[in-house]
């Protein structure tokens, strides 16, 4: 046993079946209870074809993924692969026909190892079934070689790297079972710069290979630089199918939500706002990537930190909440000098500092909670009388928190867990709205969130920057920080080697900073 999946397909590129689809989805629907997650849905993928699948949180991406994968059934229509009409009853079923998925919500074992992960569930074994765990690593190391990615150790638990490289597993792990038909599920949320050239090599070299690739995401950039065609669901219904050089953004998005964004980003100060600085830092140093970083952020004010991944912008936002411990430098608010021990401390009113994580599932939320418990726990204690909570005022406060981030008022009962990626993140706004936090730290909150979400996303750091409060703002979408930003710091290898403002903030100069060709960065590497 080699851990690889033989799959009952013809090769790609044999012409076998020329004519036929590798993909057809013909009037799927799937219904949860009252909810219609897929409505006589259809689509069509040619062999060979990169298609990109588009539709905001809800529309039935994650649904139509789930029935592909094996995971699901659907109610109604069929499923044809090559020609063929297909019952994916199980996982294995979907493996056995060569699909595979490597989904957005990860989903390899946290505390096992690399090799573990990759090779499960049909690890290498000897003749009285004991595990061949030098021959598995042999056979992950040489298939991670294969894919540039020699630098992650077969033998490292996965908790212990990073998320990005996390999903460059995730993605490893389909392509070592060799599949005819793979599904890219927001493949690109949590990578940038050179994480994504990483796969587009690969989508490339599996293109000239006959796999046909089924990419879902929400960035349109993305779409324009992998995808032939596109197909949009909205409501669970297809809503259109379009050749992606022939078609407008502005037409996509129409499609996607149902209406025209007049404006991706809501307008900024023509200056950089000069009012008090609430957050400073000095000469910063952390565990991991950080060391002698500092700015000054000011009230009224969305400051990006921009830099490729891994540069220290993660650490440099947990010590901003007392997660990471610092091993010198000092941070102030208002002035005063602050030490932070924890994010309890971070979040005291009279400090005010909170942050939208990373990973919202594993970091930002309770998703077996409802939105209420979840979006009032970090201040429980204003409705608590002799260590009772006052529900009545805690369910009218969170009620008025969800409709500031227009989450509809069921999230008061419904757990975190059965609302899309995009609802979830704006529950973990709402909860430092509630808050009344007056610096946010958000970090790469628009990940994985569809088009009409991101757009009120942006309109609720506008707002909140423009009464007052401040904002510190990472992105791995440049675009999103040249738009959004009054001020951008770029980070190199744990050190601020840029500042952008006003109508210097570009993506051509953020780019070189955050390349190192910067002076400061040049002189940092001296």
């Amino acid at each position: 046993m080699t851990g690889r999946e033989e799959a009952v397909l013809p090769p790609a590129g044999g012409g076998a079946v020329p004519m036929a689809a590798a993909l057809e989805v013909r009037g799927v629907s799937k219904t949860f209870g009252a909810t219609v997650a897929l409505a006589d849905a259809s689509f069509r993928v040619a062999p060979g074809e990169v298609h990109a699948l588009l539709g905001e949180n809800g529309a039935g991406k994650s649904t139509m993924v789930k029935l592909l994968s094996g995971l699901i059934m659907p109610d109604s229509g069929e499923i044809e692969l090559y020609g063929a009409r297909v019952s994916l009853h199980t996982p294995a079923e979907a493996h056995r026909h060569g699909v595979q998925t490597a989904f957005q919500e990860l989903t390899l074992v946290r505390d096992l190892t690399v090799t573990d992960n990759m090779l499960m569930p049909r690890a290498p074994r000897g003749p009285l079934g004991q595990l061949r765990r030098r021959q598995g690593e042999e056979l992950v190391a040489a298939h991670l070689a294969a894919l540039d990615l020699a630098a992650i150790d077969p033998r490292a638990e996965v908790q212990e790297l990073e998320l990005a490289a996390r999903q460059k597993i995730e993605i490893a792990r389909a392509l070592f079972r060799r599949p005819r038909i793979l599904l890219l599920d927001e493949p690109t949320s949590t990578l940038a710069g050179r994480d994504i050239d990483w796969l587009g090599g690969q989508i490339a070299a599996l293109r000239a290979e006959g796999v046909t690739i089924v990419f879902i995401t929400h960035r349109l950039r993305e779409v324009r630089r992998f995808c032939d065609r596109l197909t949009v669901l909205r409501n669970g219904q297809s809503i259109g199918t379009a050749e992606v050089a022939e078609i407008a953004d502005d037409e996509v998005i129409r499609m996607i939500i149902g209406r025209s964004l007049a404006s991706t980003f809501p307008s900024r100060p023509a200056l950089p706002p000069a009012g008090r600085v609430l957050l400073r830092a000095e000469n910063l140093a952390a565990p991991g990537k950080l060391r002698q970083a500092g700015f000054a952020l000011h009230e009224g004010e969305i400051l990006g930190i921009a830099g490729l991944q891994g540069m220290g912008q993660q650490e440099l936002f947990l010590a901003c909440f007392g997660m990471a411990a610092l091993r010198e430098g000092r941070i102030f608010v208002d002035q005063r000098e602050v030490m932070l021990a924890s994010p309890r401390d971070a979040i005291r009113k009279r400090i005010g500092i909170s942050l939208v994580p990373q990973d919202r599932k594993t970091e930002g939320l309770f998703l077996k909670l409802a939105g209420r418990f979840n979006v009032s726990l970090p201040v429980a204690h204003r409705f608590a009388q002799l260590g009772v909570i006052d529900t009545a005022a805690e369910t009218k406060a969170v009620a008025h928190a969800l409709a500031q981030v227009e989450v509809h008022p069921r999230a008061l009962y419904t757990p975190a867990g059965a609302f899309s990626g995009g609802n979830q993140q704006k529950l973990v706004i709402a909860k430092w709205l509630l808050a009344e936090s007056r610096i946010l730290l958000l970090f790469d909150p628009t990940r994985g969130v569809d088009v009409g979400t991101k757009h009120q996303i942006y309109l609720l750091m506008r707002g909140f920057a423009d009464a007052g409060g401040a904002i510190l703002f990472h992105s791995t979408e440049i675009p999103e920080i040249v738009n959004m930003c009054d001020r951008v710091l770029v980070m190199y290898e744990g050190r601020m080697v840029g500042e952008f403002a006003g109508a210097a903030i570009e993506e051509e100069g953020i780019m070189r900073a955050a390349l190192g060709e910067s002076e400061v960065a040049r002189k940092a590497a001296e």
